[in-house]
């Protein structure tokens, strides 16, 4: 087997040498004859333009959401005033820091820092009665919950920060461990 082997590959390599002897200098840069770039144009402008695929088209309709949230209403994507504004501050696992600024004035939206920018986040209705606040363009949903709250981020389908509690929730877990140890 392996005597047969040899000639074939010898072969093989002659055949190669053979082939890159016999190639032409231009070979590499095609030369392009007048006349057949004018007959592929005119095929080209003949076929009709391919449909945009299901992923291109989902693109483009949230594309076109996000643009008509931001039109019907500038101010998600501009950072809010937060003068008058009452503030809470939440201390997150991982040792992230929320702090949240709302107004008696506007119960409909919040000011939300997080990581050193100011993210305006409008309400959204919930049946649970959680208190829901979303920013569409950056994707930033903030869940409050008697015992906690939740940052999203609906863009990368993560938790950003989680556990998050102001000094009353944190305040109702410290005083709730001791009762529980003495049973």
């Amino acid at each position: 087997m392996a005597t047969l082997l040899s000639p074939v590959i010898a072969a093989c390599a002659i055949a190669l040498a053979a082939a890159v002897a016999c190639a032409p200098a231009n070979a590499a840069t095609p030369v392009a004859h007048p006349k057949a770039s004018a007959v592929l144009a005119a095929d080209a402008a003949k076929k009709p333009a391919k449909k945009p695929g299901k992923k291109a088209k989902a693109a483009a309709a949230t594309a076109a959401v996000a643009a008509a949230v931001v039109a019907a209403n500038p101010l998600e994507v501009d950072e809010p005033d937060i003068t008058d504004n009452k503030t809470t501050d939440y201390a997150c696992e991982l040792g992230n820091k929320i702090t949240i600024y709302t107004n008696d004035n506007d119960a409909a939206h919040i000011a939300l820092r997080w990581k050193n920018r100011l993210h305006r986040l409008a309400r959204i209705g919930t049946t649970t009665g959680a208190l829901r606040f979303e920013n569409p363009h950056y994707g930033l949903i903030w869940i409050g919950i008697p015992s906690k709250g939740i940052l999203l981020d609906s863009k990368l389908n993560r938790q950003l920060a989680n556990e998050c509690k102001n000094a009353t929730q944190s305040a109702i877990v410290a005083t709730a461990a001791p009762e529980a140890s003495k049973t």
